[in-house]
């Protein structure tokens, strides 16, 4: 059986997965981007260093993010929404980096590997973590359930 998801069953899924698609798109190239996130119940909170990602979204912030759980082909469940690229600073960089930090810590409880977020600054190289969000505007869901 096929459907859409509540608005109950999005929010859910924004809140529980951990690992989400961004899309983008920029001088007639699409980008998908698998990214970790934290969802505060308006808006997606990521982390980048910088590069092509970055450079994409700073001059095309609209945007699109899915997450999905797929338990096998009859059995899955995916939401799509879309929204805004806000590069953060200041308070509001600490804050976002505050609930990314607490989501990996969640996850180092529970025994699963994760990676460190970190920033590195030399003359050699430079790679500047950003911290960013995405304002979603719009969200919808679909799922496929084995039927019996």
């Amino acid at each position: 059986m096929l459907g859409k998801l509540s608005n109950t069953q999005i929010e859910e899924m924004l809140y529980t997965e951990m690992i989400g698609r961004l899309g983008c798109h920029a001088e007639g190239k699409t980008y998908v981007y698998p990214i970790n996130y934290v969802y505060d119940g308006e808006c997606i909170y990521g982390c980048s260093l910088e590069g092509v990602k970055l450079q994409v979204l700073r001059a095309h912030p609209e945007v699109c993010f899915e997450v999905d759980h797929v338990k096998n082909l009859a059995n899955w469940r995916s939401v799509m929404a879309w929204g805004t690229f806000e590069e953060l600073e200041g308070e509001e960089a600490a804050q976002a980096a505050n609930l990314l930090m607490q989501r990996e810590m969640t996850l180092i409880a529970s025994g699963q590997s994760v990676h460190q977020m970190r920033k590195v600054d030399s003359q050699a190289t430079s790679f500047v973590s950003a911290i960013y969000r995405i304002r979603l505007a719009k969200k919808n869901g679909r799922f496929e359930i084995e039927d019996d």
